[in-house]
């Protein structure tokens, strides 16, 4: 529609840009497998980094709470986060797998709320220490939400990461600032504690003296060996 006589400029503006804003909105809730679809979608047409359906069942299916959508008023998919929690992990932690919001939807504040959704769950229901993920060393955009909006550090670059061999930044975000520093005073406390035991030949009690093992061998004249496991 255009102004008219009896839909003057201003009142064309006012309604314009109301039903403009309104196409903007969305709400940031929990994905389900009905979503996975429009998941993949998003992802096919925002990043050169795909996936097959069946990585997408695999995270719905095993930490459902870390998945979130991006849905505006027509009830379309315009982003979504995939995470998940590493498996077998010393340390309980998160890793972002993919993150897109698509064009039409950027600069709102989106990935920032999916990103924030999905670490908030990581820590409620994981009790993750940390959250990680990588990216594209030449992606300046992604690495200004990660780092500047985020919060994240760079924690290494891992080489030709990429298909196309590009290097990608390891980055890590703390989502428990206090259990982090607690594990890591524990830590340092060990490390010094054990280098002061072998400084002054502290040996633990029930513990042989490295050496005492060989003589009994000899003595015996039993030899060790070990199997396959």
């Amino acid at each position: 529609s255009h102004p008219t006589p009896d839909r003057p400029w201003h009142i064309y503006f006012a309604t314009h840009y109301s039903l403009q804003t309104e196409s903007k909105m969305v709400c940031i809730r929990q994905a389900t497998v009905d979503d996975l679809l429009a998941m993949q979608s998003a992802n096919l047409w925002c990043l050169p980094e795909n996936y097959q359906m069946k990585y997408y069942f695999y995270h719905v299916l095993s930490w459902p709470q870390l998945l979130y959508v991006a849905e505006d008023f027509n009830k379309e998919i315009v982003g979504y986060v995939l995470a998940k929690m590493e498996e077998d992990a010393e340390i309980p932690h998160g890793h972002i797998t993919s993150l897109a919001v698509l064009r039409t939807h950027r600069k709102l504040g989106i990935a920032s709320k999916l990103m924030t959704s999905a670490q908030k769950a990581m820590t409620e229901v994981f009790d993750a220490e940390y959250v990680s993920l990588h990216v594209r060393k030449s992606n300046r955009a992604a690495l200004h939400l990660y780092q500047i909006t985020l919060g994240y550090d760079v924690n290494d670059i891992e080489a030709k990461y990429y298909a196309d061999n590009e290097d990608a930044y390891d980055m890590r975000k703390i989502l428990q600032p206090e259990k982090h520093a607690k594990r890591k005073e524990k830590s340092e406390k060990g490390e010094k504690g054990g280098a002061t035991q072998q400084k002054e030949g502290w040996v633990a009690p029930g513990r042989r003296m490295e050496g005492d093992d060989k003589k009994a061998e000899s003595a015996s004249g039993a030899h060790g060996h070990s199997h396959g496991g």
